[in-house]
């Protein structure tokens, strides 16, 4: 079956063809000529995940899917939340991200948080969401050269490497995206809807 994955996020993109494997024919934004940045004007991490799902579907006419992810930190009332990967400012920039996290943190004494993604599947104007989360730490200090955005500073719980000192085998077999990935390859192999 062929898939769009909304995105033009290369790292994503590696971490789910990992996670796919050979089952679905994985297209990109790009392979299908859309070059536009999706909005993502909403206010919670499924309406922004449905919002690109819904955009390649209704201009596109592709059957694809989406994700959102958001770090949420309760010490700083959920955020970065939703603004995850704008929240030092629109130029998306991690280490930015990141220096104004630690900032914003500073003297708080729980740094406990959570990634959430939300994946929205469109398949022939029918849609389906699914959802994954991991709890862990914000932790000080940068470590480890793997992953993206907030990999470095977030440690996972129940583990003394960071998302970022993982090999991706090792993060995919935990984090929330594998969690939210592995019911939407659940629901592909599965859905009678699909046949």
């Amino acid at each position: 079956m062929k898939l769009c994955f909304a995105t033009n996020n290369l790292h994503k993109l590696e971490e789910i063809q990992a996670l796919l494997g050979t089952h679905f024919e994985l297209v990109t934004l790009k392979d299908i000529g859309c070059d536009v940045d999706i909005p993502e004007p909403y206010n919670t991490i499924a309406e922004n995940s449905k919002g690109k799902a819904e955009y390649v579907w209704d201009n596109f006419g592709i059957s694809c899917f989406a994700d959102d992810t958001g770090l949420v930190v309760d010490a700083l009332n959920g955020e970065p939340g939703v603004k995850s990967a704008r929240y030092a400012g629109p130029q998306r920039d991690a280490g930015d991200n990141i220096a104004l996290l630690l900032k914003n943190l500073a003297g708080l004494p729980d740094p406990a948080a959570r990634f959430i993604t939300v994946i929205t599947l469109v398949v022939n104007g029918y849609y389906h969401q699914f959802d994954g989360s991991v709890e862990g730490t914000i932790i000080f200090e940068k470590r480890g050269s793997n992953g993206f955005g907030y990999d470095p500073v977030f440690l996972p719980e129940g583990h003394d490497r960071t998302f970022a000192e993982m090999t991706l085998a090792e993060k995919s077999s935990l984090s929330h995206r594998a969690r939210a990935f592995a019911k939407l390859v659940d629901f592909l192999k599965t859905s009678q809807d699909l046949q």
